[in-house]
């Protein structure tokens, strides 16, 4: 065992103290030993080489050189003084500069003892000189932990300002090391570590904190990767299979008249292969005996909505309710005007509950919901009210599940006494690795084929100087019938200023596109919700040519007439937010296009952006490119960001070693369900510490 205990105050570290200690805790998070062991450094300024003076070059990254001060001497300057040292080897001389702290440096130099200086040279009137170099002298530096590439910490400006410096926390590790005589327990067992050639830990530990090669730090970091991924898979497999042990769900065991009639006489097409083998997925889970927790991801216009229907007449056939809940008013009502169409030849009752739902009509539905008497219910959060009581919900469906919290779906599980299925749908598509560790405990199904007829959208991005180019293009496609959408952004902070560029926008349209020849709905969110309903509707019924409106149309709005989409400042949309209005279009049978404009001035990431959406319309490739610009946290909503607390692994750049240690964990767990073989303790003992504290790294050590 650990002759220390790992987790002791941080303070009692030797060379800590208390108020580095305070700093620590509250700038990284460092309470314990164990913290500090698993605060992994950013990156390593590489010690394994020592260069002679007439060997540095112009373009020098950080160096270390051996040699001797001759002198020391204050210079005077414009303002106050510098401290210059001269510094010589066998090939050469250079100066060292300190522009503050002389009066100490000064005192504390030595001249004539072999130093080793580290720093970045710069070069001025053909020598070098090297400002503020970290010093050691060589005895210290031969006696140190050989350090031959070192760590670069997480740091803060308190940090620095506190005089917890790199080189602070760098020494406070290294006395960790040798405190515990770098033994620290195993976590993993012998079979893994063979299947993958994975370093022991303390090698692992020691490596990471002062790799002695490249070589070396990369085993590390590809051990204690695949170490983070994989108690954080088997955690999130576990979670599922315990799940479906443990909640028992209702069996629909008959496909009856209701799922029967609909697929054989009402289906307005043709199923896609994709949306079949999604069915089956949906009444394979509702047909067993345990809760079924599944995610739908498919992309805009990819037919969800037909298979979040039939799977509520299966619930319908097996005498239960469903209900649908959308995360605003417009989606949840077209969902509702979308099903009441779909379901009008089987005559059965559906009830809207939003926000806006009038009192009387409201104890209406509530009444007949309780007796049973409604059996499918749209609507936003109203749902989630304590007066929406169902007789016998069976199936919840939540579209856009992003956008609800994790305590709001489960308000809807308590309805009931036995927690419904679960069907949650996003057209956000999640790359593979993202679903791996965010849904890691739902089963996840795809629609990844658009229904036969659907014709790719086309997508160009224009520059503000080709407006009336645009303008024309706008003018063609509205003299063969069809309507088009504006959309300009929308971002909080500027709430005033995006509603001029709306109003501007809407101006200068107003004057290219004059009436009675064109006619305009504009939709913003300052509008009255009866407002925006009717300038919708207009559009809808297409009384208007043309629909100018911030993102509030982004999610939810069908209008298989509309064919262009011209985003404006397309450059201040996430890829997400410009996939998904892209989605508006190309919903009829005819060729849709859509618009980016922006200004000339672009950053590299906008470029990136701009790029992908004209070269795919496939939602996952946009997804992974998403990721990869903003990664996990952002992408998700800061409120999903917890499980992604990562240390050292990244979900995006590790995808490969996080499929290999999802796929170890779920071999194991297939072949050891509890990890009671004598062959798994280890694994047993280290999943329970994490179960118990939550993290990962606050016990494994």
């Amino acid at each position: 065992m650990n002759p220390i205990n790992l987790q002791s105050p941080i303070a009692y570290l030797k060379g800590v103290g208390p108020n580095r200690a305070d700093a620590l805790k509250s700038e990284l998070g460092v309470h314990t030993y164990q913290d500090l062991l698993n605060l992994f450094p950013n990156r390593y300024l590489d010690k394994t080489q020592y260069y002679k003076i007439n060997q540095i070059q112009r373009s020098s990254a950080e160096i270390q050189v051996v040699g001797k001060i001759t002198d020391i001497r204050s210079v005077g300057q414009k303002r106050g003084k510098r401290l210059e040292a001269t510094f010589i080897d066998d090939t050469g001389s250079m100066q060292l500069v300190w522009f503050r702290g002389q009066k100490w440096i000064k005192e504390n130099l030595r001249i004539n003892v072999p130093y080793v200086v580290f720093g970045k040279p710069n070069y001025f009137n053909g020598s070098f000189s090297m400002p503020h170099p970290e010093m050691e002298l060589l005895t210290e530096h031969q006696k140190g932990l050989k350090i031959h590439m070192q760590p670069i910490y997480p740091s803060t400006e308190k940090l620095s300002n506190k005089g917890v410096t790199n080189k602070v926390i760098s020494r406070a590790v290294q006395q960790l090391f040798l405190d515990t005589k770098a033994r620290f327990t195993e976590t993993l067992p012998q079979s893994i570590r063979d299947h993958y050639k994975l370093l022991p830990k303390d090698e692992s530990l020691l490596n990471i904190h002062f790799p002695k090669s490249q070589e070396l730090l990369s085993k590390a970091q590809f051990r204690l990767k695949f170490e983070e991924l994989f108690y954080i898979q088997l955690q999130l497999i576990t979670k599922k299979i315990l799940r479906k042990q443990k909640i028992k769900g209702f069996t629909f065991d008959q496909v009856g008249t209701h799922f029967n009639t609909f697929f054989k006489e009402h289906l307005p097409f043709e199923l896609t292969n994709a949306q079949k083998k999604v069915l089956r997925e949906i009444r394979a889970d509702m047909g067993s005996n345990a809760q079924m927790n599944r995610l739908l991801q498919g992309d805009v216009g990819s037919g969800k909505t037909i298979v979040a229907l039939m799977s509520m007449l299966l619930a319908l056939d097996n005498g239960f309710q469903a209900c649908l809940m959308a995360p605003t008013e417009i989606l949840a009502t077209q969902h509702y005007h979308g099903l009441l169409e779909l379901l009008q030849p089987l005559d059965i009752p559906i009830a809207l509950l939003t926000g806006s739902t009038k009192k009387k009509q409201r104890t209406h539905i509530h009444e007949h919901l309780e007796s049973g008497e409604l059996p499918i219910l749209i609507g936003t959060h109203a749902l989630l009210e304590d007066k929406v009581k169902f007789n016998n919900l069976g199936l919840a469906i939540i579209d856009e599940q992003h956008r609800f919290g994790v305590a709001q779906r489960a308000k809807l599980w308590k309805k009931n006494h036995t927690p419904p299925h679960v069907l949650v749908m996003t057209a956000t598509p999640i790359p593979r690795t993202l679903a791996m560790s965010l849904y890691g405990d739902l089963d996840i199904s795809v629609i990844d084929e658009l229904p036969p007829g659907r014709k790719p959208i086309k997508t160009v991005h224009r520059f503000d100087a080709n407006r009336l180019k645009v303008f024309g293009f706008i003018k063609d496609e509205i003299k063969k019938g069809r309507q088009v959408y504006i959309v300009y952004p929308l971002i909080q902070e500027s709430e005033a200023l995006d509603y001029k560029d709306l109003m501007d926008g809407y101006e200068s349209i107003a004057r290219d596109f004059p009436q009675p020849d064109y006619q305009i709905s504009i939709v913003h969110g300052k509008m009255k919700a009866e407002d925006k309903e009717y300038e919708m509707d207009r559009f809808v019924r297409g009384e208007t040519q043309i629909m100018v409106a911030t993102t509030v149309i982004e999610v939810g709005v069908n209008v298989p007439n509309a064919s262009l989409m011209i985003i404006e400042s397309a450059e201040r949309f996430g890829l997400s937010q410009l996939h998904q209005l892209r989605g508006r279009v190309g919903r009829g049978a005819d060729q849709s296009y859509c618009i980016l404009m922006t200004g000339f001035k672009l950053s590299n990431e906008a470029k990136t952006r701009l790029d992908t959406m004209v070269a795919t319309n496939d939602g996952f490739k946009i997804a992974q490119v998403d990721l990869e610009l903003r990664g996990p946290g952002n992408l998700m909503g800061t409120q999903q960001s917890g499980v992604l607390n990562l240390r050292i692994a990244d979900i995006v750049k590790d995808r490969d070693i996080l499929a290999t240690a999802r796929n170890f964990a779920s071999k194991l767990l297939a072949d050891d369900p509890s990890l009671e073989k004598p062959e798994n303790q280890m694994v047993r003992h280290t999943y329970m510490a994490l179960a118990k504290h939550g993290n990962i790294w606050t016990y494994i050590g």
